[in-house]
This record gives structure tokens, C-alpha cells and sequence, in this order.
């Protein structure tokens, strides 16, 4: 009868621990890093003109030359004076090197610590480009491209993305040939974001330089 009892008291603990393991664990949920059953997940894909500003957010300050730079730095490099890209491309404006020595800076590593440079730097890219550009400042702004109302800030944003002879090609084939980076930054996009800024203080210039003093 002992025997029997402790065998009968075994398999009823065996049938208790077996059956243990299908019972259901409630999961633990973790606050803040859960939906509901009830909660839909919604993903916003941005389109063309959208993509390309995810993340920024630029200072208020207007549409002044001032906003206009400031705005340019945030686009092209989130403000950051000592970055670098991919491509080679420096400081919080991203210039190229080739673009440096036309405005006379060939001591890139200075350029990438010195604040005022970068500034002066723009500021003479600009001139340059409205000189180059001023045929076509005159004769488009105002027109209606790719649904993108033409404005001579828009045009030297643009200038800096791409050069002044993509934003010439650009207009010319009423925006059918048009100008993309190595991120795929287009020159309409550019157009469109830096519209309607006032740079008319800044003189066109085709020898513009920088003063390093």
C-alpha cells in the first residue's frame, strides 16, 4: 500500500509540473516602448520637397541675409564648423576646395576652425555667383518653374548647391535639366527652400575675395 500511495503521489506531481508549462505568462510590458492592441502604427513617407528637411530646425530670424546664411548652415551641415563629408566638402557651408582657392583660402585646415572665414567665405561665393548669375536674376525671377516661383535668393541657393552653369542649364530647359548632389539634393528643391530671402546688400562681385585679416 506504500508503494502504491508514493507512486500514485509521483505521477500526480509529474502531471502538476508537466502541465505547468502550458500555462500562459502574461508578457511584461515595458512603459513607453509598447502599443496598444487597440493603437495603429502610422508611418509618414515624405515626398520630394519634404525629405530633405527631417530634423532641422532652423533659428527665426526672418528673411535676411542673416536667416538666409543661417539657414544654409543648417541645411547643408546642421551648423557644424569642423565637418567634413563624404565628398570632401567643408566647414558648415560645405565648400569645396576648388571653391576655397577661387575666394582665396588655401589653408583648409584653418578654414575648418575659423568661424569668420566660413563666413566671409559664403558671403564672397554669393557675390561671385550673383555676378555670373545676373543675366538670369533679371530675365527669371518671378516665373513659375516646376511649380517653383524663381527668386534671386532661390537661384544663388541653388548656385551653391550645384554651380552657377547647372542653375543656367536648369532654366534654360525650363527646369527639364536639372541638377542633383551625391545625396540627391536637386537645384529645384534649393530654389524652393531659399525663396524670397533679401540679399540685395550683397553686391555682385566677379572677383569677390576673402579678407583673412
Amino acid at each position: 500500500m506504500i508503494k502504491k500511495g508514493s507512486y500514485i503521489l509521483g505521477l500526480t506531481l509529474l502531471v502538476l509540473v508537466v502541465s505547468s508549462g502550458f500555462i500562459t505568462v502574461e508578457q511584461e510590458k515595458i512603459e513607453g516602448f509598447h502599443i496598444d492592441d487597440n493603437e495603429v502604427m502610422v508611418y509618414h513617407v515624405p515626398n520630394q520637397f519634404e525629405n530633405e528637411d527631417v530634423g532641422i530646425r532652423v533659428p527665426l530670424v526672418g528673411k535676411t541675409f542673416f536667416g538666409f546664411a543661417q539657414k544654409m548652415a543648417y541645411k547643408e551641415s546642421r551648423g557644424m564648423l569642423h565637418l567634413v563629408n563624404p565628398y570632401g566638402y567643408m566647414g558648415k557651408y560645405q565648400f569645396g576646395k576648388s571653391a576655397l582657392r577661387t575666394v582665396g583660402i588655401y589653408d583648409f585646415q584653418e578654414f575648418l576652425h575659423n568661424s569668420n572665414w566660413q563666413d566671409k567665405a559664403f558671403k564672397a561665393l554669393i557675390a561671385r555667383h550673383k555676378w555670373i548669375l545676373k543675366k538670369e536674376i533679371e530675365k527669371y525671377s518671378g516665373r513659375i518653374i516646376n511649380g517653383v516661383e524663381i527668386t534671386e535668393s532661390g537661384l544663388l541657393a541653388a548656385a551653391h548647391l550645384g554651380g552657377a552653369g547647372s542653375v543656367k542649364k536648369y532654366l534654360r530647359s525650363n527646369g527639364r535639366r536639372g541638377f542633383r548632389d551625391g545625396f540627391g539634393t536637386s537645384i529645384s528643391s534649393y530654389i524652393r527652400k531659399f525663396s524670397g530671402y533679401d540679399i540685395s546688400h550683397i553686391k555682385a562681385d566677379p572677383e569677390a575675395k576673402v579678407n583673412l585679416e
